[in-house]
């Protein structure tokens, strides 16, 4: 028998889940949790790492993230769900990785530098922030995993994971650590209701997973398109139009989408019915979410759960990756007799 891949990924607890993170990876871990042995995290230990005075807000959206992910179709017989913080062996390996990567590598990592501009750090960047490369190193390597769905952006990380052990296993003279592949999909980002190119919780351009049919009309009814598209008649941009991107994303009848990007290209066809087209869409992409969600929604009893079971599977898999590390180190000073 075929041994599993092992997949590991997962989001930071700052608030509800959004359309972008189903393009980015939530779409492919509910795929591919039948056929591989799936770890999903989330994340809170990173969320801290600019959210550290907001800690309450990451409290309460760890059972947010969690009801998405119950939500979408993410099942706790097929996939392990669990949360950062309570797995030890995290922070410990971290530290470990940490003497293994230079200061001015971190600096020069593509993902950090975009994420400071992004959330406007300046000089002063959190410390944690900076690492945290090597704790996703640690997330990942924990669980051995040999793939990670991913958006564009974060390839990055990856890359410095497998840097992280090629390093290890080098200076260690081991084969312990496995390297990962990013697992990117066919559509890796989707643009912000505003036209930006990154949806975010913080920059009010998102749509969420639990927004009502009525949120969600009233954000596609405001969404930019093509700002030369000024009248009906007037041909119009399908390129960068983030109504069209939606539809590539999230649209069903590839043929109806086609027409409507000939048409629009052409002239003759207003955004107005466009949007209607996307609302219609978004809608029915909605509907079974929100039905698996009000099955969970309001039982936090049995969501806690959930994840309480997956954090101890997970502990096992990370403290025996923890005691591999020590070992190959040589600082396994209880398990081994000290000559």
């Amino acid at each position: 028998m075929t041994k599993k891949e092992v997949i590991l990924t997962g989001d930071r607890p700052t608030g509800p889940l959004h359309l972008g993170h189903f393009v980015g990876s939530l779409r492919s871990r509910v795929e591919l949790q039948s056929v591989h042995d799936q770890y999903v995290m989330i994340a809170d230990l990173q969320a801290l790492t600019d959210h550290a005075k907001e800690s309450q807000k990451v409290r309460d959206s760890v059972l947010q993230v969690a009801l998405d992910y119950l939500a979408i179709g993410i099942d706790p017989a097929k996939t392990t769900i669990f949360i950062q913080s309570l797995i030890p062996a995290l922070s410990e390996l971290t530290m470990y990785y940490l003497n293994l990567v230079t200061w001015n590598r971190l600096k020069h990592n593509p993902t950090v530098k975009q994420e400071i501009v992004q959330k406007g750090f300046g000089e002063s960047v959190p410390a944690g922030f900076m690492i945290y490369p090597v704790s996703q190193a640690a997330d990942i390597t924990a669980f051995k995993a040999t793939l990670v769905p991913v958006g564009e952006d974060q390839k990055p990380m990856v890359e410095q994971t497998n840097e992280v052990v090629r390093a290890f296993n080098r200076i260690y003279n081991t084969d312990i650590l496995v390297e990962a592949k990013a697992l990117i999909p066919k559509i890796a980002r989707l643009p912000g209701t505003d036209g930006q190119t990154k949806m975010g919780k913080s920059l009010n351009n998102a749509i969420f997973l639990s927004d009502t049919p009525d949120r969600v009309s009233k954000k596609v009814g405001k969404m930019y398109t093509d700002p030369g598209h000024l009248r009906v008649e007037d041909p119009g941009k399908v390129e960068g139009n983030p109504v069209f991107s939606y539809l590539d994303a999230f649209g069903t009848d590839l043929d109806k989408i086609q027409e409507l990007k000939a048409h629009y290209q052409k002239g003759g066809l207003g955004d107005g019915t466009v949007k209607k087209y996307l609302i219609e869409v978004l809608l029915e992409f909605l509907e079974p979410i929100h039905k698996r969600r009000a099955m969970f929604e309001g039982d936090n009893g049995a969501i806690m759960e959930i994840l309480r079971k997956g954090t101890e599977k997970a502990n096992e898999t990370a403290s025996q990756t923890l005691a591999d590390v020590k070992r190959a180190i040589g600082i396994d000073y209880l398990q081994s007799a000290i000559v």
